[in-house]
């Protein structure tokens, strides 16, 4: 993953409360068995309203999605965080959000940023108000900033770690390949063993 510390990015603004990841990706999507490849089925039933805000072509390349509260509840699925990534967005702001969507989006490369109900609505109207309104999310000193305004926001520690970095749970586990090949060294040869060779 690209490590993420300070993020700009244009927005687009979805104004409504209680997405669920079925809604985000819906479910037919979800047989194939890549990671990637998903921007396609994102919100795949909604934009085919024609005045659905990712349909805007104005808003084409936004990498910051505004949403309202409880985004992302529903099903673990993975694949609604990865249709939101393929699509271009690094960073969801929200009232609230569903714990796993919270967890899988954190640890596939997309920052979740909880702010007051307030400061989510005033940044809304101004995103739907401008296409060119730009939002910064400063990861490192967990602050976002626009127009003027900025918010704190809060990180849980390792995954701020992790996505200041680049890293997800295996490159963090590869990172120790050295001490596992001495550790495997040192086993009893009776005990079970990876063959390397199929890795």
């Amino acid at each position: 993953m690209k490590p993420l510390s300070l993020h700009k990015g244009r927005a687009i603004a979805l104004r409504r409360g209680d997405v669920d990841t079925d809604q985000i990706i819906p479910a037919e999507f979800c047989k194939r068995l890549t990671k990637s490849g998903y921007q396609d089925a994102l919100f795949a039933t909604w934009r085919e309203a024609p005045d659905f805000p990712l349909n805007d072509p104005s808003r084409q390349n936004a990498t910051v999605l505004v949403a309202a509260h409880n985004f992302g509840t529903g099903s673990s699925r993975e694949h609604a965080v990865w249709a939101l990534r393929d699509w271009g967005f690094r960073v969801v702001v929200a009232s609230s959000f569903g714990d796993i969507f919270r967890r899988n989006a954190l640890k596939n490369g997309v920052l979740v940023v909880e702010l007051p109900s307030q400061a989510v609505e005033d940044l809304a109207v101004r995103v739907e108000a401008d296409p060119a309104f730009e939002i910064t999310v400063d990861l490192a000193e967990c602050e976002l900033r626009a127009a003027g305004d900025s918010h704190p926001f809060k990180v849980e520690r390792r995954a701020r770690w992790l996505l200041l970095n680049g890293y997800d749970d295996i490159a963090v586990t590869l990172g120790h390949a050295e001490s596992i090949s001495v550790y495997e060294t040192t086993r009893p040869t009776w005990l079970p063993r990876t063959d390397t060779t199929l890795i």
